[in-house]
């Protein structure tokens, strides 16, 4: 991992050189674009990187704020938090998570349970309070739709803007849940906005190659996989869709679930008597699920149904038709209905296994107390290996009859 002393060398990019110095090499890269704005030349290249592209400053009474939409040039620049992210990743496991694992003495299946969950329990909370504030604070806005051609703000004029100083700031998403469907199509994302997505975006895509560096067991691929190509498939669904607003609310009613398992699978792992989160996480996880499907469907099916503006324009980031939410509904409907049925599958099988147990101690049987023998001690005292009188006289031997 990043930043450990080794007393083992491997050759120069091997495998193992790559694997064990994949944080170092990530870091070497990110100082690089870093140095890139000490010089004017290079300067204009590392803000790509860096900072959210496609920016367009929109008057408003007091001033002028700035809003952005999504394009191309955000590969780049999530490319970059990839390698921030691995970094960060190595910072966590190497000071935090190899210490705690050293005092458990885990075993290796365990183990990488237990780095797996403390990996995903501070992102979750990252996220969760990440994404709270952006739903609480960041309001919806009035913005006119300045596109007159391509996704480029070159037909923007102030002029076309100036209905804006009479136009109030509405409330955050969380506080008003028509803004998830109202005013769509929603191209012109705050900062906060968009710099969450990005960065999530890069989160789940440094996971894949960390499969590798991490070393994952076979046998955990296939599951890990699972869930981090439906995280990406459906936070870039969100963000290319223009559903920005809709998905902030399901990452954090999401987040907030698998937070919470994290966190007790960590409390096992400290103390496998500890099951009491587990409980508690159970109940959580099926009113998640109702949660996100009503959001869904009211946002999707009867929200965004009964808006004006239904006809296919990607130029205008306008997909607001019959097909699209229907397919978006679907999606949604089918991976809550798989994690329900993952939910189901393995409480009923925890179930089973704990009844097994209990109906094995029951059948048992007691295994009775043998009686302590007798021992026969003939009277007197020992000494010296002969048997005394009470009065210290050898008793008389018995004489043997002859045959």
């Amino acid at each position: 991992m990043a930043f450990r002393r080794r007393t083992k060398s491997y050759p120069l990019f091997s495998q193992e050189f790559v694997i064990h110095n994949h944080a170092d090499i990530g870091f070497c890269l990110v100082l690089c674009v870093l140095i890139g704005l000490m010089f004017e030349v290079t300067a204009k290249t590392a803000f790509l990187f860096i900072l959210p592209q496609y920016n367009i400053s929109v008057p408003t009474a007091d001033s002028e704020t700035v809003h952005y939409h999504y394009g191309p040039k955000d590969l780049v620049t999530i490319l970059f938090y990839i390698f921030i992210t691995i970094i960060l990743h190595a910072v966590v496991q190497e000071y935090i998570l190899d210490k705690i694992s050293k005092r458990l003495h885990l075993s290796k299946v365990k183990h990488s349970k237990f780095n797996e969950s403390g990996q995903l329990v501070v992102f979750h909370f990252t996220s969760v309070i990440w994404c709270f504030y952006v739903v609480v604070t960041v309001g919806t806005g009035c913005i006119p739709d300045p596109w007159t051609g391509p996704r480029a703000p070159a037909g923007l004029t102030s002029t076309s803007l100036n209905g804006l100083s009479s136009c109030p700031l509405q409330e955050g998403y969380l506080t008003n849940p028509r803004s998830l469907w109202e005013d769509y199509p929603h191209v012109h994302l705050p900062f906060q906005v968009k710099f969450f997505y990005l960065c999530q975006l890069a989160y789940w895509l440094h996971a894949l190659p960390e499969l590798y560096f991490q070393k994952v067991r076979k046998e955990e691929i296939p599951r890990q996989l699972q869930y981090i190509c439906l995280y990406l498939v459906h936070i870039a669904g969100a963000y290319l869709l223009n559903l920005s607003r809709l998905g902030l609310i399901l990452l954090l009613l999401q987040y907030s679930t698998e937070f919470l398992f994290h966190t007790a699978r960590l409390f096992y792992f400290a103390d496998e008597n500890n099951e009491k989160l587990f409980s508690a996480w159970a109940a959580v996880f099926g009113v998640t699920r109702l949660f996100i499907l009503t959001l869904a469907v009211l946002a999707i099916g009867f929200g965004l149904a009964r808006m004006e503006n239904q006809a296919f324009d990607p130029e205008k980031g306008n997909f607001n038709t019959l097909f699209c939410r229907l397919c978006v509904l679907l999606l949604v409907c089918a991976a809550q209905a798989w994690l329900m049925w993952r939910f189901i599958h393995s409480q009923l099988r925890h179930w089973r296994e704990y009844w097994n147990e209990q109906s094995a101690k029951r059948r048992v049987p007691a295994t009775p107390r043998l009686p302590a023998r007798l021992i026969k001690r003939e009277s007197g005292y020992h000494e010296n290996g002969v048997v005394k009188a009470e009065n210290g006289t050898s008793p008389r031997t018995k004489k043997l009859k002859s045959p």
